[in-house]
Formats: structure tokens, sequence, C-alpha cells
């Protein structure tokens, strides 16, 4: 029988970025005209946002912030080393990379081999230097593993999921970086490039209506007033039971497989409502109690309108993992909520491990 273990993590771009730069999304909201000059005044913010913010743009409190998502990552990390899994299956969004206008499915399971992918192309675009001080076109490889791609995305479209696949990242276009950067942040001391696992990438279009709308990215208010919002990505309901789909796909294979959640939650240049200034806690908070007891009801119950009105898009990534973990009966662990209002999300962290008979 298989052996399991499930992790969820951040893929924060601005991690892989130095402290000055770590506040930059809200920074760039800021010159947003069309927000209120009022909310854009920090003696208008609540507290935290404020102490964050401090005298300095959120420079001292990114050195907080970076401190303990990197601690939180070696905990990861450890737990990865311990169990050495034969392959890493990963869930994360794509951005308007591989999927764009040309088609865009719910699901894409990313059927490569061993891939050099240029490590810091995100952050060389917003002008930021990397964290390592390592050159501006510094790559890494991406090991991967087709054939067991092949395999899955074979085994879930007999499963009755209609599974795209890929031989082939678009040209042109970044890797998605929701898998390039698990591998850099989960290998952060050495900038990605001593990462032994071979990964198995299924990217979810987390984006939805927003998808080619807005690119998968950046948005200012009047961009979006008449914005033609492309059709929905997939439920949360769905990409729970695709998790549970890629459990029961792997489970008779005797492999030592991990599952990765990869992505932040609620993401504050998602959040229209509250002008793209702060991410929506009180929405990431009523998911996390329910994660941490247990509540896979709740998480089943939400729908894709609630994740887009709390700017939690990314969070389908984390739907995946539930639907796994609860297939496989795996209990959680660890898990840490790391919020913030000026580092444009908020964080989740956990660990999964099979329960002994």
């Amino acid at each position: 029988m298989a052996e399991f273990l499930g992790l969820g993590l951040t893929h924060y771009p601005l991690l892989a970025g130095t402290d000055e730069h770590m506040a930059g999304l809200l920074r760039w909201t800021l010159t947003d005209p069309d927000i209120p000059d009022e909310l854009k005044d920090p003696a208008t913010w609540p507290d935290r946002m404020r102490q964050e913010w401090g005298d300095d743009g959120g420079r001292s409190a990114a050195t907080r912030h970076r401190a303990e998502l990197v601690d939180h990552l070696a905990r990861c990390r450890k737990e990865l080393d311990e169990f050495r899994p034969d392959y890493v299956v990963v869930w994360g969004d794509d951005q308007y990379e591989n999927f764009r206008e040309e088609v865009v499915p719910p699901f894409c399971v990313l059927a490569y081999d061993d891939l050099e992918v240029p490590a810091f192309e995100v952050m060389n675009e917003r002008g930021s230097p990397n964290a390592w001080g390592l050159p501006e076109d510094f790559s890494i490889t991406l090991h991967g593993d087709a054939g067991r791609s092949r395999t899955l995305a074979n085994k879930l479209i007999n499963d009755g999921f209609d599974m795209a696949y890929s031989y082939r990242k678009r040209a042109g276009a970044h890797f998605p970086h929701a898998i390039l950067n698990t591998q850099l942040f989960l290998d952060y001391d050495h900038a990605g490039a001593q990462f032994p696992y071979p990964l198995v990438p299924i990217t979810v279009n987390c984006y939805g209506q927003h998808a080619i709308a807005r690119r998968g990215g950046l948005a200012r208010f009047a961009d979006i007033r008449d914005e033609q919002l492309d059709p929905v990505g997939p439920s949360p309901r769905r990409c729970f039971d695709l998790g549970a789909a890629v459990a029961r796909a792997v489970a008779g294979s005797g492999d030592r497989v991990a599952f990765v959640a990869s992505s932040s939650w609620s993401h504050a240049f998602l959040v229209d409502k509250d002008w793209h200034l702060r991410p929506d806690t009180a929405a990431d908070r009523r998911l996390y109690d329910a994660f941490v007891a247990g509540d896979t009801e709740t998480w089943r119950a939400v729908t894709g309108a609630e994740i887009v009105d709390s700017g939690q898009h990314e969070m389908l990534n984390w739907f995946c993992l539930m639907g796994a973990m609860s297939e496989l009966g795996m209990a959680l662990d660890w898990s840490m909520l790391v919020e913030t209002d000026v580092f444009n999300s908020n964080k989740c962290f956990a660990v999964y491990h099979q329960e002994t008979p």
C-alpha cells in the first residue's frame, strides 16, 4: 500500500525578493486614483496594519514576516525529508501562464520530465533583487516524472474527471510560479537548487472569472468597472472531489507520495469590496477554524461566489488537499495561520500524517 504525507504552504512571490519590496503590492495599490484618498491614509487603517506599515513602509515588519514564513517552510521541508517521498503531487494555480486565451481548462496535469526554469523572472519584472543575491538569470532544475503524471491523468479520466494534460510549457510565458515557488521555498536555503524530489504538478484554474479578464493578476479599479468576466472556475466542492480522486488514483501504487497545496489564502489585490487594501481575514479565520476542527462539511459548503468575494481564489488548491486528506483519513498534525494586512495575503501552513493503526 502507498504511504502519504500532506503539506500546505505559501508560494508568496515577494518572499523571493528583498524586504524593501515585500510590501510592493500595497504600495502599487495606494497609487490607484480611484481608491478614495481617506482609505489610503494610514491614519484610517486598522491597528495591525498601521503597526506593520510603521514609519518605513513595512520594511521592518517585512524582516519579521520573512523570518516567520521561512521558519514554517523549514518545518515543512523537515517533514518532507523525514518522509522521503518518491514524488510530490502539487496543486497550484495557473496565473495566466499556461492557461491563456487559447484554452483555459479547470485542471491540468503537467506531464513534464526534468525542466530548467528561470528562478526569478517574476521578481525581475517587479524590479526587485532576489533575496539570495544571485544573478538575475539564475535557473533551477525542476525534477519531473512524465510517466507517473500520464498515469495519474489516465486514472483521473477513468474516474470521471475529464482531466487536461500538458507535455510542454507554453512558449513565451512564465512557468507556473505556484509550482516553481513550491520548490524554491521548500529549499529556501539553496534557492531551490538542492531539491531532489520529482514533482507531479496539477494546475488549477483558481482565477476563474478573472483568469483572462485580469490576466490572473493585478487590476486598477478603472479597468474593472466594465470588465468582461470569464466563465467561473471549478467550484470548491469540485476541487475537493478532485483531491479525493487523486488520492484514490495513487492509493494502490505502493509509492510514498507527498501531497502539497501551494498558495496563500485571501489575497488583498482580489478583495474588491475592501478596495484591494487588505486580505479578508475574517473569511480566512472562519475557514481556518473549520480546517483545524476537521470540519470538511463547512469547506464543502463554500460556494465559488464566496471564494471570489473574499479574494480566496487560490485557496482552491487547499480544497484539493482537503479532499485528498479526507479520502485517506489523514490527521492534521500541525498548522499555523500567519495573518497580515500589509503583505497582501494571509499564509497558512499545515502538516498531515497518516494515523497509525
